[in-house]
């Protein structure tokens, strides 16, 4: 992944949802073609920070902190239903990008989003990259509940990470921070439970209801989603491509990220007019 040392960083902006504030990184570009990029349980628009410096040049490159997760607020009452997440884009797409139609690129969590966002706002959707989730969907995020409010140190934090079972501990210990208690996460870690309950299920209609492109990326090691499921995917959904990587995880964009950046680069070229 190519791109210049000469980028400036992303402004992080804020908006209001319903009753909460959001945040989101502005990484410029001049292009009226928007990328919208959404991240996946437990991290925050950093993660895919590399990826959207290397589109800059060709679009206006959009990262949201979802809620509960990043720089953006921890809903009352664990509002972390289907809805909710899907308003908070449109409410995104309405008052900071003036109602233009986006691109949305989408990792777990955000994959379903995004293809959940492309059934309902069809209008608002050119095409859709989903990174690594399903159609129907059963994952258990109850062990964050176990983790520490604050860790003393980093070491402690990924050994708690660790104790708890997780695989992907460098994935989860990118939304860590440091303060005056010590190193803790800045997802809200007793809500995410709840969020990942109300993805679970069976979305098979929303999958198939948009009709715009879309570019379904597949880690062969993933233990999210499965070849079978992935295939069935996109047979069973018109203008649909897969991309699987061999040799990667549920985090596509983290394991091989020059990989990833290149195939979403040429799907893009193919179908979004410049």
């Amino acid at each position: 992944m190519s791109h210049s040392t000469d980028n400036h960083l992303a402004t992080r902006k804020y908006f209001q949802s319903g009753d909460i504030k959001l945040s989101y990184l502005d990484y410029g570009g001049e292009s009226t073609n928007v990328l919208l990029l959404l991240h996946g349980h437990m991290n925050d628009a950093r993660t895919f920070s590399a990826f959207a410096e290397a589109f800059q040049k060709d679009w206006r490159v959009i990262g949201l902190d979802q809620r509960g997760h990043g720089w953006s607020e921890h809903p009352p009452q664990k509002d972390y239903t289907r809805d909710s997440y899907v308003n908070d884009i449109l409410n995104l797409v309405r008052t900071e990008l003036g109602g233009r139609s986006v691109t949305v690129v989408g990792h777990s969590l955000g994959g379903v989003n995004a293809y959940q966002f492309a059934a309902r706002h069809s209008e608002l959707v050119k095409a859709v990259i989903v990174e690594d989730v399903g159609a129907d969907i059963s994952a258990d995020l109850s062990f964050v509940e176990q983790l520490p409010e604050r860790s003393a140190s980093l070491k402690e934090l990924r050994e708690s990470l660790e104790r708890a079972g997780v695989r992907a501990i460098d994935y989860f210990s990118e939304s860590v921070f440091e303060d005056e208690k010590g190193w803790g996460f800045r997802t809200d870690l007793k809500g995410m439970n709840s969020s990942q309950q109300n993805i679970n299920g069976s979305w098979w209609e929303e999958w198939l209801s948009s009709t715009c492109p879309i570019l379904l990326i597949h880690g062969k090691k993933s233990f999210i989603l499965d070849a079978n499921q992935a295939e069935q995917m996109v047979s069973r959904r018109p203008n649909t491509k897969l991309e699987t990587f061999e040799q990667c995880g549920h985090g596509v964009h983290s394991d091989d990220p020059d990989g990833f950046y290149q195939v979403v680069k040429t799907f893009l070229d193919e179908q979004v007019a410049r």
